[in-house]
């Protein structure tokens, strides 16, 4: 990928400044509420309930100010912290009475503040707003989805491949055999690759790099979670592959696909891939792909 430049960074640090301020981030009584935004939101994310790992995950937040800030809560009566029914090794936090109530008002109240920040805006410019939020999160998803080589028997290169499985299985009206994918040993060591794409640490998506003869590889595998498709994230995972077959000495990669997949074919074709003739006796491969590695 291209270096950043000091302007992109200086220009998202100027528009984190703007929108912080605009929005109360700073102040101490957020929405005018008596507590500072982080225990706000905290109490937003508890929802119906939830482990404080979880809520630690998805957050990113240190244990210790989490359970700080959840302390803080509980005194004040707005949540519960028990054991939690399915796993005694953890804490699971929620909502109690009063605090569902203060959630009510802090979403009205925070309702209120969108409106009013949007009214001084025509229909026209807030879809473009809106818009370009939609854009932002997206590629800051993206920003945030790290792409690291793993073990091809590592439980989340082996719980990627059989979610892609029952994926396909339910896409290709003959069904999906997962005899056919991939064996840790083709893709580990010397014989391949496997990348796992991770997105605050949950797995969302994988690739797979296997060595054909010399000086050729195959990719096998690209696949996204649901939840993380559009983003451009299988490009990302393509790049990955197409970064670590040239830094093993391949020059060319080829690959199949199956005829239901006419997504991926499109994105082949974009990212420089040529259609060729059947290089095997794939029993899922309808189209057939090579593309030349440069340098």
């Amino acid at each position: 990928m291209d270096p950043v430049s000091i302007e992109h960074v200086a220009e998202f640090r100027r528009f984190n400044r703007y929108f912080t301020r605009r929005i109360g981030a700073l102040d101490d009584h957020y929405l005018g509420q008596d507590r500072p935004l982080g225990e706000a939101r905290l109490l937003f994310e508890i929802g119906e309930g939830v482990s404080l790992r979880e809520l630690r995950t998805r957050l990113g937040l240190d244990a210790g100010y989490l359970s700080r800030m959840a302390k803080t809560l509980q005194a004040q009566g707005l949540v519960r912290i028990s054991v939690h029914p399915e796993d005694s090794r953890l804490r699971r936090i929620e909502l109690t009475r009063a605090g569902r109530a203060e959630l009510g008002e802090q979403n009205r109240r925070a309702d209120a503040l969108a409106a009013g920040l949007l009214d001084g805006l025509t229909r026209a410019q807030r879809d473009r707003l809106t818009e370009a939020m939609s854009t932002a999160q997206r590629l800051l998803r993206l920003a945030g989805i790290t792409v690291a080589p793993v073990d091809g028997a590592a439980p989340d290169a082996r719980a990627c491949l059989q979610a892609y499985a029952a994926d396909i299985d339910a896409r290709f009206p003959e069904g999906f055999d997962a005899s056919d994918l991939v064996r840790p040993e083709e893709v580990s060591g010397e014989a391949g690759a496997f990348f796992v794409a991770y997105e605050e640490g949950r797995p969302v998506g994988c690739g797979a790099l296997r060595r054909l003869e010399p000086g050729v590889g195959e990719l096998r595998h690209v696949w996204v979670h649901p939840d993380a498709r559009r983003l451009g994230l299988a490009r990302r995972i393509l790049s990955a592959l197409e970064s670590e077959a040239a830094a093993r000495g391949l020059t060319v990669l080829r690959l199949d696909t199956h005829a239901s997949l006419t997504e991926a074919r499109t994105m082949y074709r974009a990212c420089g891939y040529r259609e060729i003739p059947p290089y095997s006796e794939h029993v899922y491969g309808d189209h057939w792909f090579e593309k030349r590695l440069s340098g």
